[in-house]
């Protein structure tokens, strides 16, 4: 039998890019469960952001696994790329390394990304890794108010996003999203300078700006142990930057100005709730993430005008989209970008 490395692109399914750190307790219920996928060949490509807790020894039992040894911590983000310029399929697939996968999850996943017109990327249904009928989420949403959210997260998995109105959502969960690589060309890959949290938020936007589209597949199910290796203080302070970040980068400037007063209110509730609870390490972790990303709004102007000037839908569409609702795609044609 062939490995996945003596295979050609074409002939590849997927590229699975696990990018992991310390998190060598985590592996052997990722690798395994991805060893009992029952679709065509893909490769396997773990990332590691300089260990050290023997995840080298416990990667030498999986010899099919391609690895890349990073010498430091460069964040997710960073991970996630280096995975991506090695991987040789047309399909990238990110995995979070504290995941169980089901057995028809590659396929499933795969499948329903090249059978949805005009989608760019595919998220599986992610549910929670000891509550196994719980749902952590079904895609990415984002408001008019630039917050975003898991999609029925904590909710019991009745099936209720399983229907064809629930086929569609604004973005992937980085912790198990496939993506077309056309996608990645066009609208670039993850932003590295945000190191861990928010970073598939910040390239759902750039995609959507872009015209593509985003599609939930329900069969492609995950097991997530949420946080296993983060949260805490750090994730509070990223994702409270990096919001503020991609909210800078990403809204475009007429749509932002009528929307101002329902960014400055939730990013000020989100400000107020955390100095409410001061006394705790992850609060201030929050406000220091606001103060931080807010402040450095000069870091992204070229960034912004660069995806600003890149749009290929207007803000109409992009405020139907903030709204709750799928625009018409729009990949493979120009749309008037408008202000």
């Amino acid at each position: 039998m062939s490995t996945a490395r003596e295979l050609s692109s074409a002939e590849l399914f997927a590229s699975v890019i696990i990018p992991t750190w310390n998190g060598a307790h985590h592996l052997t219920v990722c690798l395994d469960s991805l060893g009992r996928q029952d679709c065509g060949p893909f490769e396997t490509i773990v990332v590691d952001n300089g260990s050290t807790d023997g995840t080298r020894e416990r990667l030498a039992a999986y010899p099919a696994v391609e690895t890349i040894w990073l010498p430091t911590n460069i964040g997710f983000a960073g991970a996630v790329n280096a995975g991506i310029d090695r991987a040789r399929a047309d399909v990238i697939v990110l995995l979070n390394n504290d995941t169980e996968v089901e057995p028809g999850w590659l396929g499933a996943l795969v499948r329903g990304l090249e059978a949805a017109p005009g989608a760019g990327m595919a998220t599986s249904k992610v549910r929670l890794f000891d509550r196994r009928d719980t749902l952590h989420t079904t895609g990415d949403t984002v408001d008019r108010a630039g917050q975003a959210a898991n999609r029925g997260v904590w909710e019991v998995d009745r099936g209720q996003f399983d229907g064809a109105d629930a086929h569609w959502v604004f973005g992937a969960s980085g912790a198990a999203a496939a993506y077309r690589r056309a996608m990645l060309d066009d609208v670039g890959v993850l932003e590295a300078r945000f190191g861990s949290y928010f970073e598939d938020v910040d390239l759902a936007w750039r995609a959507r700006l872009r015209g593509w589209r985003c599609v939930f597949v329900p069969d492609a199910v995950v097991y997530h142990k949420l946080s296993a290796t983060g949260g805490g203080p750090v994730a509070s302070y990223h994702v409270a930057r990096n919001r503020a970040w991609t909210i800078q980068r990403c809204y475009p400037a007429s749509l932002a100005a009528r929307n101002a007063w329902r960014i400055a209110l939730a990013e000020g509730r989100t400000f107020m709730r955390a100095l409410r609870h001061a006394r705790g390490a992850a609060a201030r972790a929050t406000m220091r993430g606001q103060i931080v990303g807010w402040g450095t709004a000069w870091r992204w102007l070229g960034a912004r005008r660069a995806i600003q000037r890149a749009r290929r839908i207007d803000a109409r569409a992009m405020a139907t989209l903030l709204g709750g609702h799928e625009p018409a795609p729009t990949v493979g044609r120009r749309a008037e970008r408008g202000a």
